[in-house]
């Protein structure tokens, strides 16, 4: 991930395995990670049981938040793909209940936001 995709907050995927091992004392046995994406801090995860939201917080970054959204929870999402002039595609997701997007990410062009939909599609559906 370049660094001015990185300042402008934009997301890259990341290894599964590398994230299985770093995040693993957040999973259950019987969860494995299929997908995960950074961006400047925080990450989030696409585990086959939820999606894992770590939030890294402060001046330091030693208070981080873990926030767990259970696919059944998701209601709606959408992506918009990146266009000529906009870099960036976007994931929006709406959380049972709510009417604005609970969760909204950027990705750079590095990232298929197409397989980004599927996943969340293959879990929700």
């Amino acid at each position: 991930m370049s660094i001015l995709s990185s300042l402008m907050g934009n997301a890259g995927a990341i290894d599964k395995n590398e994230l299985q091992k770093e995040y693993g004392k957040l999973l259950i046995p019987t969860e494995t990670v299929e997908a995960g994406f950074k961006l400047i801090r925080d990450t989030f995860i696409f585990t086959n049981k939820r999606l894992i939201i770590i939030d890294v917080q402060g001046i330091t970054g030693k208070k981080t938040e873990y926030f767990s959204v259970l696919y059944k929870s998701i209601s709606r999402f959408s992506v918009e793909t990146a266009g000529s002039f906009d870099l960036d595609a976007e994931l929006k997701i709406w959380i049972s209940g709510e009417s604005t997007p609970s969760i909204s990410k950027k990705f750079n062009k590095k990232v298929n936001i197409y397989e980004v939909q599927k996943l969340l599609a293959e879990f929700t559906l």
